[in-house]
């Protein structure tokens, strides 16, 4: 049986949520006119929405009515304001984002004012299972994650609430990152970091729910309050993480995302829907009344009173268009592995790659399409062939979408057109659709993309065949790639090169297969950052392997990278942080990197330059030669694990501050992973583009790289 609730009454007749399906950038210039029943509709559609993104992050608790109230209110007396109406959804999400941050911030003064003692105090998050998803929590699993919920920050739960709707496709990230004020990118990091938190909370649950309870862990909970607050939550959470028998209560977690599924959405209270009325008639019109300094409106919801809706009415000064964001461009992640090579002498751990198709942009200023025409003027309708092209004509602020197919240009790519800190340009797939530009015609010694710019996204894009390098970026600033699959080329997939490469990120792509077809098979770079300095530039969640020489190069580059979360494996070095005799090299930090089965190290600097690079928490495993083979590196190495590689597993200078590795621990090997098992680790990526899951190399005790969750 379908049930469906209804969320308001236009025309005479009962809408119910399913029903509800205007366009919202329509219904917003009509309201905006003043056209009758605008309004209505607009606030029918969108009312659900608001009441799970509040009901979410306020847990259920009986004052999201109030913050939905007043999330509507500021919605419809900013309306007129409004100067883009296809931005609403976004907008709105904002104003809802705002209102919860206010509400838990009144709360918390309300509370030091009224009590003193914390444990008495109720906690307006709790209960969230028992009040609005009481009835949608149908698996101990999913109550596990209400119950973790509440241990969150209030920053966290706020975007936890935002998250939720995402996942179950009510927001797009784009939006979910103007609700939050930040960028595509900063949001995904903050939503992976909200993600780790809740994580980190749901291993509290299961331990202090666990029969019988860890005696370690009763002992630590006599002097518990009863309060989850974030002193508590640390203290558990470091328990938890070092101890055998708490550690075990995880198995079998279930990821967050997949708890979803079958989850319904809230429904609207019919109390919230039909009970408020009017406290003074509105005679001379909505609008008319918002166009005044003082705005009379103070709620707006769905009500079945009288044949239409009803709005309750007060007193109260806003200035208009107080609360109108602008909106970045989408900007949506996409994955997009290629098809594998094998390296000579590699071993197996070879993916089998097949595209993943996530997302990509849903409109764009400027189209590409394989069977476009340079001469057509770059619509949907007329498409460019060339991204040469729409790279020639491309403006700050504007998108790029390439469609799906494979392009084959006839000569290399130049990209010198900048975008700005407020107006990045975007160049993306476009949503759903595989662009694969394959580079074999072009002559030997040119790269087949050279971009020399500031402000760029780069994503979801496959490349391979490219003679030399695939794509080059030469002194770029503060550039996005991510979910790129760059293989098959001669010397490099990517390259970031010369002084002035600062603020750029590399996120969630493989390089693999690079090598040089027709000389040596130890020439072959799969990301490197070399040749140059610039500050602020970081490298996380990507895979390189199969590829001639190094995965990830980083020599002769004189500024430090960050490195983080990465794997290499089947490369003839995974890790390469100062190259040869240089004179040039930089102290880089490498946290959680994984390499194995690579013909030489794991990690290595080559003999080169001395720089007090850090590496931590990285694993090194069944490589031919060393592990760590960084015997000039006169850094930090801590909480690393070597295992199995054939020479050495370490090789470092007496310089070194080395502490809490396992080859200092002793007694360490192949089974003190969890799995030796690659299979996992070099499938496919998750739709989102981020790493699989895998127990692969992991340790129970927090030592060496935890390859993904």
């Amino acid at each position: 049986m379908t049930t469906v609730y209804a969320v308001g009454i236009i025309g005479g007749r009962a809408v119910t949520q399913s029903q509800v399906t205007p366009d919202a950038a329509r219904l917003v210039r009509a309201a905006q006119a003043g056209r009758p029943g605008a309004l209505d509709e607009l606030v029918a559609e969108h009312l659900p929405l608001v009441y799970n993104v509040v009901g979410r992050a306020l847990a259920g608790h009986p004052d999201a009515d109030d913050v939905v109230q007043e999330t509507m209110i500021r919605a419809i007396r900013g309306l007129p304001a409004l100067r883009e109406p296809e931005r609403f959804r976004s907008w709105l999400i904002s104003i809802a984002y705002r209102q919860i941050a206010v509400y838990l911030r009144s709360r918390r003064v309300a509370s030091r004012r009224r009590v003193s003692d914390p444990v008495e105090l109720p906690d307006p998050r709790a209960d969230f299972a028992e009040s609005a998803t009481a009835g949608l929590v149908v698996s101990d699993q999913r109550r596990e994650l209400v119950a973790a919920a509440r241990w969150l920050d209030d920053s966290d739960r706020r975007l936890l609430g935002l998250w939720w709707q995402e996942a179950s496709g009510e927001l797009t990230r784009s939006e979910l990152a103007a609700a939050i004020r930040v960028d595509s990118m900063h949001a995904a990091v903050r939503v992976r970091r909200m993600k780790a938190q809740l994580d980190i909370a749901r291993g509290i649950v299961r331990a202090l729910r666990a029969r019988p309870r860890c005696p370690d862990l009763t002992r630590q909970l006599r002097r518990w309050n009863g309060v989850a607050d974030p002193l508590w939550r640390k203290r558990l959470a470091r328990h938890v993480r070092s101890c055998e028998i708490c550690t075990a209560t995880r198995a079998g977690l279930v990821a967050p995302e997949e708890l979803l599924f079958g989850m319904a959405a809230l429904p609207v209270p019919i109390a919230l829907a039909a009970g408020i009325k009017a406290a003074a008639p509105v005679k001379a019109g909505l609008f008319g009344l918002m166009n005044n300094k003082t705005v009379t409106v103070a709620a707006a919801t769905t009500a079945a009173v009288g044949g239409g809706f009803v709005y309750a009415v007060s007193h109260e000064s806003l200035p208009p268009g107080s609360d109108t964001v602008v909106v970045a461009p989408t900007v949506v992640r996409t994955a997009a592995p290629g098809t594998a090579g094998r390296a000579p002498g590699a071993t197996a751990n070879t993916p089998t790659s097949r595209p993943v198709l996530g997302l990509g942009v849903r409109s764009a200023d400027i189209y590409v399409a394989p069977t476009g025409s340079d001469d057509g003027d770059g619509s949907a309708g007329k498409p460019y062939a060339t991204i040469a092209k729409a790279a020639s004509v491309v403006r700050p602020g504007q998108t790029i979408a390439l469609r799906g197919g494979t392009y084959r240009p006839a000569a290399a790519t130049e990209i010198t057109t900048s975008g700005t800190a407020e107006q990045r340009i975007v160049l993306s797939n476009y949503r759903g659709e595989q662009p694969v530009i394959d580079a074999s015609a072009l002559p030997d010694g040119s790269a087949a993309v050279t971009q020399r710019t500031a402000y760029w996204t780069v994503q979801g894009l496959e490349m391979t065949g490219a003679p030399n390098h695939a794509y080059v970026c030469r002194g770029c600033q503060n550039t996005i790639f991510r979910n790129l699959a760059m293989h098959g080329n001669g010397r490099s997939g990517l390259l970031l090169r010369d002084p002035g490469t600062t603020g750029n990120q590399v996120l969630d792509s493989d390089f693999y297969d690079n090598r040089d077809p027709g000389g040596s098979a130890r020439v072959g770079v799969g990301l490197g950052i070399q040749f140059g300095s610039g500050t602020g530039n970081l490298v996380r969640g990507n895979r390189a392997y199969g590829n001639g020489s190094v995965g990830f190069e980083f020599g002769e580059f004189g500024s430090p990278v960050t490195v983080e979360n990465n794997w290499a494996w089947g490369n003839n070095d995974g890790f390469v942080t100062a190259a040869g005799l240089s004179e040039v090299a930089a102290p880089h930090v490498l946290r959680n990197n994984a390499a194995w089965d690579n013909r030489r190290t794991g990690f290595s600097d080559d003999q080169g330059a001395e720089a007090a690079t850090q590496m931590i928490n990285n694993t090194a495993y069944r490589n031919g030669e060393d592990g760590f083979g960084v015997g000039d590196m006169p850094g930090v190495l801590r909480d690393n694990v070597s295992v199995d590689n054939v020479d050495y597993d370490v090789q470092a200078s007496d310089g070194a501050q080395q502490s809490g590795n396992s080859w200092q621990r002793g007694g360490w090997s192949a089974a003190s992973f969890r799995s030796t098992d690659p299979a996992s680790a070099i499938g496919p990526r998750r739709p989102d583009g981020s790493l699989p899951r895998t127990d692969f190399l992991r340790t129970t005790n927090g030592v060496g790289a935890v390859l993904s969750d």
